[in-house]
């Protein structure tokens, strides 16, 4: 009964509208100085998150976050040209807006239906990165990642998600434009997808929710 009535024309939809809240954990880059190592060289990251949730299955989130990512030539295996090494740190902040999709129908409300208080969820979407530093940093950023979310009671929402952000440029990594430089540091370019960064967050979140859902369905 419950997949009737989500594939069909009407969708049940969340109690309330909106979530807001806050996001906290650490953030990682992954570059020319770091191939592999998905945890190596994380710092604090924070921020706030805005959340609309428009039934059981589908979110909008929005967030605004700021972090530090840092690498060490010295760290890895790679050769540079002339033996040279690069030890780097700057600070980034993000806008992005991504589409949530929830595994199990989210909700602490409306048992008859097969609801759960907690979920897995997948989402992508949208941003744009700026890091600081001599050599500023401006760029798109595509982000991708897994999470859970419990209600850990009614209005407040408990989450834990991991995600990547696909960068489209080599330039995150150079902060400075003096001496070596990771910003294409064979010289031999690449294409919109090889030779780019990216960096993670695995971040923890508190929201509230709030804007209630007078309708029961959403047409």
């Amino acid at each position: 009964m419950l997949i009737s009535v989500y594939t069909g024309a009407r969708a049940l939809a969340q109690e309330y509208h909106y979530e807001i809240g806050g996001m906290a954990g650490l953030s990682m880059y992954m570059g020319d100085a770091n191939k592999n190592n998905l945890l190596l060289g994380w710092h604090p990251s924070a921020g706030a998150v805005f959340r609309k949730n428009m039934n059981f299955r589908w979110a909008f989130k929005a967030d605004l976050l700021m972090g530090s990512v840092s690498g060490d030539t010295r760290n890895t295996s790679n050769a540079y040209p002339g033996g040279q090494t690069v030890v780097f740190r700057r600070n980034f902040y993000e806008l992005g807006g991504q589409m949530e999709f929830n595994f199990l129908p989210y909700s602490d409300k409306f048992p008859y239906l097969q609801t759960s208080r907690i979920s897995p969820y997948l989402f992508a979407g949208l941003g744009f990165t700026y890091a600081s530093g001599e050599n500023p940093f401006v760029g798109i950023n595509l982000p991708v990642g897994v999470g859970v979310k419990y209600k850990i009671r009614n209005r407040i929402n408990l989450g834990l998600e991991y995600s990547f952000r696909k960068l489209f440029s080599d330039a995150f990594d150079a902060p400075s434009d003096r001496g070596f430089s990771l910003n294409d540091p064979y010289g031999i370019g690449g294409s919109w997808l090889k030779n780019k960064d990216w960096y993670s967050l695995l971040m923890f979140s508190v929201t509230w929710d709030f804007g209630p859902n007078d309708r029961k369905c959403i047409e």
